[in-house]
């Protein structure tokens, strides 16, 4: 099948109209191949095999992946974070009133393990991208944490795994060392099982899809926000069931359901085998960064070409971590170029270069497109830090308010979560059919607004869910003071516990645009053979952000007095939480400033994309159509194959 090679350049409209005037120079720099002067050309065997491949990637797409292996992919995903959810959401409770934990160690405790849930992808994307593979990395880290949800339900019918009841929460019994140690192996399971789980499933599921740009423009959807609406829905039925069985019918039955929904996600993801797309890894991707430092650091006295089409390519090298594409040089961060700076005797056409001595301009720019990302990426890790405590509190907050709906009935306080899941559901059915076609009149991109874009709108309105939460405390204190309750802990303040749900929506609004962007940054932006590695450094920011978030109520807790003490131990409403609040407020400001001139400055990746010729035809017939379009114009490129070049009009600007 004829092939073309298509630049998705992700430069300005200005870059692209500069490249366009400048036609014949554009053409040497992206000019297919090796320069033949220095005898380092690819051959015309390699490009045949590469081109093979790319059409034995497109025939595997046809007959396998696509649509219909969602319903096992999101069966066990859905059922994953129904348990995940169900299991988390009032572990709170479990803690404080169950076994008898003082409220800041007990929301340390979650805050740590859920740093150390979202730190233990990172180990799971490496294997998984390494010789793993996403499959078999999912089937373990499930199994994994099943036998986390098994041992917590066993604790929860075993009465010697529990403290005596404390229903009156003063001179509570505390849970023992042995009880403790079943617990924090519990969640120790759960922990390492996420570990293999989160970074692989999202990645797996858009492997069955053609995600190359040209393809997405198309698209009347998001993957990306219909796969955050699907786990939605699970998040939100368990946050309504499990939580109401857990406070109502006991923790033995509110552990048992999500570890039988876990049990359930694994027998749904197996009966797809034979559908999936599964991609072979690619090699340790920590190895190949590794290889571009060492060998720039080894040339850092050679001078670098000023031509690019001088440094070392070879596309069959690069075939198995390039398969929707090569990455295109680019002139950041030049330094790592002399990584693929030819020296004479280091590249012939029979024998593999040493790769700790001389780098492709794939690696390098693989190299580069992760250290573009990072500074992005950080700017994740306070946001999570701002409202790591946040639900820890809230729930604690809704206990001592007026829950009832009727005289029978009151709203558990871990479910009030749900307003915040209904309106991030909601929200994002209204993004994509209300607010994307509004954005692309003005934008002309196909997406609306950028993935950058969307995630700054995010950061905004968190701060202010933020502020909303103070006022709310506020306003419990001053009620709560006017009846005389501000020395009794168990007491129920007369105020509604609705007055807690505007934060929680707002929450739900900033999550629509910040975690969807977020998460569609990093699958976009990385290098498409650690596209389970970048998923895990999603997971790893907000491990480090609960790190922080712990280290920073820790210290709060401890400097803020004891008479007058920010965040106390039994009676929030001796508290100052108004306060808590306010600073994590003013670190969200500072922390949006960082984001804005990040995103200001960052550039998006360049990514050559094979188009086959059917879908060639497809585009000719969609230009024909709509005129609106910028015009792009081919170039021949000498390389015996009578491929390709295309400029593509840059979809993805900057902020």
């Amino acid at each position: 099948m004829p092939m073309k090679y298509v630049a998705a350049s992700t430069s300005s409209f200005e870059s692209l109209d500069w490249s366009l005037q400048n036609i014949n120079h554009t053409t040497q720099i992206m000019e297919l191949g090796i320069n033949n002067k220095n005898k380092s050309t690819s051959t015309d065997e390699e490009k045949k095999k590469s081109t093979e491949d790319q059409n034995h990637l497109q025939n595997t797409r046809k007959k396998l992946g696509g649509i219909r292996t969602m319903p096992f992919i999101l069966a066990n995903e859905i059922c994953d974070r129904f348990a995940t959810t169900g299991f988390h959401a009032n572990m709170i409770t479990y803690l404080t009133q169950e076994l008898n934990m003082p409220l800041v160690p007990a929301s340390n405790t979650l805050t740590n393990f859920g740093g150390t849930a979202s730190l233990t992808p990172l180990i799971g994307a490496l294997m998984a991208d390494s010789f793993a593979g996403r499959f078999w990395t999912i089937i373990v880290g499930s199994i994994i944490y099943e036998l986390g949800l098994i041992s917590i339900t066993v604790s929860a019918i075993l009465p010697s795994l529990r403290p005596p009841p404390c229903p009156t929460q003063q001179n509570c019994q505390e849970a023992s060392s042995l009880q403790l140690s079943v617990l924090y192996i519990s969640l120790l399971l759960t922990s390492l099982g996420s570990g293999g789980i989160r970074p692989c499933v999202v990645t797996f599921a858009a492997d069955q899809f053609d995600m190359k740009k040209s393809t997405l423009a198309s698209q009347k959807w998001n993957f990306f926000n219909w796969y955050y609406f699907c786990m939605g829905m699970a998040t939100l039925t368990a946050s309504t069931v499990v939580v109401y069985i857990q406070d109502n019918v006991g923790w033995s039955w509110g552990f048992g359901i999500p570890a039988i929904a876990m049990a359930l996600s694994i027998i749904a993801f197996i009966f797809g085998w034979a559908l999936y797309v599964k991609l072979k890894p690619g090699g340790s991707p920590f190895t190949r960064l590794a290889q571009v430092i060492a060998s720039a650091f080894k040339k850092r006295k050679q001078p670098t070409p000023k031509d690019s089409k001088l440094l070392y390519q070879n596309r069959e090298l690069d075939a198995a971590i390039s398969v929707n594409g090569m990455l295109l040089h680019t002139h950041q961060l030049k330094w790592f170029d002399k990584a693929a700076i030819i020296r004479e005797g280091e590249a012939t056409n029979s024998n593999p270069p040493n790769l700790w001595r001389l780098a492709t301009v794939h690696r390098v720019e693989e190299l580069k497109s992760i250290i573009r990302m990072l500074p992005i990426w950080s700017a994740g890790i306070l946001l999570v830090t701002a409202s790591s405590h946040q639900h820890s509190f809230t729930i604690q907050q809704a206990r001592t308010m007026d829950r009832h709906l009727s005289h029978s009935f009151q709203i558990p306080p871990a479910s009030l979560s749900i307003f915040g899941t209904i309106t991030m559901l909601t929200g994002l059915v209204l993004y994509e059919r209300l607010f994307v076609p509004l954005a692309r009149r003005f934008t002309k991109n196909p997406s609306g607004i950028t993935c950058l874009q969307r995630m700054g709108i995010g950061f905004t309105i968190n701060i202010f869910a933020t502020l909303v939460s103070s006022f709310v405390e506020i306003k419990r204190k001053d009620v709560a003071a006017h009846h005389n309750l501000l020395d009794d802990p168990k007491a129920i303040v007369p105020i509604s516990v609705f007055w807690l749900v505007p934060q929680f929506c707002i929450h739900g609004v900033a999550e629509v645009f910040m975690s969807v962007g977020h998460l569609e940054f990093l699958y976009d932006q990385s290098p498409e053979s650690m596209r389970s590695s970048a998923a895990a450094l999603y997971w790893v920011a907000i491990s480090i952000g609960n790190y922080i978030g712990t280290l920073m109520v820790t210290l709060v807790h401890k400097y803020t007095g004891k008479e007058h003490n920010w965040l106390p131990d039994r009676n929030l409403n001796r508290g100052r939480l108004e306060y808590y609040y306010w600073l994590v407020s003013g670190i969200q400001v500072i922390n949006l400033i960082y984001y804005v001139l990040c995103a200001w400055y960052y550039t998006y990746k360049p990514l050559e994309e094979v188009i086959s010729k059917e879908e060639e035809e497809e585009e000719e017939e969609e230009d024909d159509v709509d005129h609106h379009e910028i015009p792009f114009k081919r170039l021949d490129v000498a390389n015996g194959f009578g491929d390709h070049v295309e400029l593509a009009r840059n979809d993805h600007q900057t902020v």
